[in-house]
């Protein structure tokens, strides 16, 4: 039900602020992918502890979309918070090439997509290091119940703002808050192209996530119970 839907996201909203209230954190930061689950982190963020104190960081790969990419910065604009790119290409080519040279082999498939994750979660660590924010994770709770998400990597920070929220409301909280802004005669902050496409961490060529999982209006049921 819709007041259901609101009462959770609020609570979303509490949690995050009081975690970063009262362990001193006067700022966050994240991954802005374009993605579903990184747009509702941001929006809850922001509504936390205000568009000032969030910023967001988009990480593309050479697997990246370029309208992934748009959809980060659009985003940002909606919400009014700083956004800064740092592309992986240049690291993962790197890494790459130092543990082939270790290993004797190609790396290909599973190494290779968590390898992406493991540099972008070392990236917004450092960051954190540097300026005192701390990095709010964005993998929801379908991925993380599957198996579906990168130890060290989109799994590393500080607090998992919806490691307790499904994949299926997740889309619910987006649409929740879009509604909300238009109720208040608000742009909605979540852009309709990142509700549109299919879920897709982009770590490899045209992937999608039901091609590791099953639909996840049919997943989610089943965590359920």
């Amino acid at each position: 039900p819709a007041a259901d839907v609101a009462e959770i996201y609020d609570a979303l909203v509490m949690g995050t602020r009081d975690y970063l209230r009262k362990n001193g954190f006067r700022s966050a930061i994240l991954g802005l992918s374009g993605g579903i689950d990184s747009s509702l982190v941001a929006a809850i963020a922001v509504d936390a502890v205000g568009a000032r104190a969030v910023h967001g960081y988009a990480m593309p790969s050479r697997y990246s979309s370029e309208h992934s990419v748009r959809d980060a910065y659009e985003l940002a604009h909606r919400l009014d918070i700083d956004i800064d790119t740092i592309a992986i290409e240049a690291a993962h080519s790197t890494v790459m090439t130092m543990l082939e040279e270790a290993l004797g082999v190609a790396l290909a498939g599973l190494t290779d997509e968590n390898l992406q994750s493991r540099i972008r979660g070392v990236l917004l660590m450092a960051v954190s290091n540097q300026t005192g924010a701390i990095v709010l994770t964005t993998g929801n709770k379908s991925e993380m119940a599957t198996g579906y998400s990168t130890l060290y990597g989109d799994s590393a920070g500080g607090f998992a703002v919806i490691k307790d929220v499904p994949k299926t409301l997740v889309y619910d909280l987006c649409r929740y808050r879009n509604t909300r802004a238009a109720l208040e005669a608000l742009p909605a902050p979540i852009p309709d192209s990142v509700l549109d496409k299919p879920p897709s961490a982009e770590l490899r060529p045209d992937q999608r996530d039901d091609q590791s999982l099953p639909p996840y209006e049919e997943l989610d049921p089943v965590l359920q119970g």
